[in-house]
């Protein structure tokens, strides 16, 4: 058993919070739940917000999220840079990455879509 993770149902986003070392911790969570704001309120119906990790050697945050829509790859630096103000960190301590894939990759069925995106993405295993 991983204690390091959780799972975490943010509305449509099923997101796994994690950090390197110990707990997830309410600033991870919180973090979070500003982050799906953010993406909820500035790209597509097809962005996920898939994992947050905390790394707890420097404090730094890595953001990952997935989509089927070309148009959000434009919205992800002024989402970097605002949540980064937002919790009064250097702009280099919050990371996000979008990796976009394509509509074939993935079934558009609520929960099929958000578990294939989080699969492809690599933050879960393959169900075998």
């Amino acid at each position: 058993m991983s204690f390091d993770a959780e799972w975490v149902t943010f509305g449509k986003h099923r997101t796994r919070l994690r950090a390197t070392r110990g707990f997830p911790t309410a600033t991870l969570r919180t973090l979070a739940e500003v982050a799906k704001l953010a993406i909820e309120n500035n790209m597509s119906a097809r962005a996920r917000l898939v994992e947050v990790l905390l790394r707890d050697e420097d404090g730094s945050f890595e953001i990952t999220v997935a989509t089927t829509v070309e148009q959000d790859l434009a919205s992800a630096a002024p989402i970097e840079v605002a949540l980064s103000t937002v919790f009064g960190l250097p702009a280099e301590k919050v990371t996000l990455s979008l990796e976009r894939l394509s509509e074939q990759e993935v079934e558009l069925r609520f929960g099929v879509y958000e578990r294939l995106l989080a699969q492809k993405t690599g933050t879960v295993p393959p169900i075998q």
